[in-house]
């Protein structure tokens, strides 16, 4: 399922068709691709989540990463990644009003996650191979902070969401996901 949607999916630049090709090799190499205990690389699942009118952007401030963020998490055995996706989304904001743009990849990047502690356990540098949908949502529903996860959830402009990471690398993956989201507007 995840590979031939990985077939299907048409990348947006460069980097987009390089890890599309890296992702589709690994998966074929590594049967275990959708679980966190490879340690090399696995498979994640995340949202861009806009409001309606695709002029907001809900973010979450990451504890682990101390910056703000999309929304997403580990597959743990599921090749459904919209799935995925769109139950991380709800746990991690409350927001159950939830519905994708479409049920095709929005995009797809490998991001390299440093080593950290979670939950008391070293975790080594490694990869995620990640699969991303953009949702919509509604943004008068009550906003729930999971506080295993984050400490705030907030509905921001586009301009104003980018000046909040502090995560340098992830900065031009929500412009690719931004300019993207310009070019479905027309």
């Amino acid at each position: 399922m995840l590979m031939t949607l990985l077939k299907k999916y048409k990348p947006f630049d460069e980097q987009e068709a390089f890890d599309r090709e890296a992702m589709m090799l690994f998966m074929e190499r590594n049967p275990d691709y959708l679980l966190r205990s490879n340690p090399i690389a696995h498979v994640t699942s995340s949202s861009i989540v806009v409001n309606k009118s695709m002029d907001k952007i809900l973010f979450a401030y990451h504890n682990l990463y101390q910056s703000w963020g999309w929304l997403g998490g580990h597959n743990d055995g599921d090749e459904d990644c919209l799935r995925v996706a769109l139950k991380e989304t709800t746990e991690e904001t409350g927001v159950t009003k939830l519905r994708p743009y479409s049920n095709d990849i929005f995009m797809i990047e490998t991001i390299m996650v440093p080593n950290h502690i979670k939950k008391g356990k070293h975790v080594s540098d490694h990869l995620h191979l990640n699969i991303t949908y953009l949702l919509i949502a509604d943004e008068s529903e009550k906003l729930i902070v999971n506080y295993d996860e984050n400490s705030n959830v907030a509905w921001f402009s586009f301009a104003e969401a980018l000046q909040r990471v502090t995560e340098p690398h992830m900065i031009p993956i929500y412009k690719k996901a931004l300019k993207k989201i310009e070019k479905l507007l027309g």
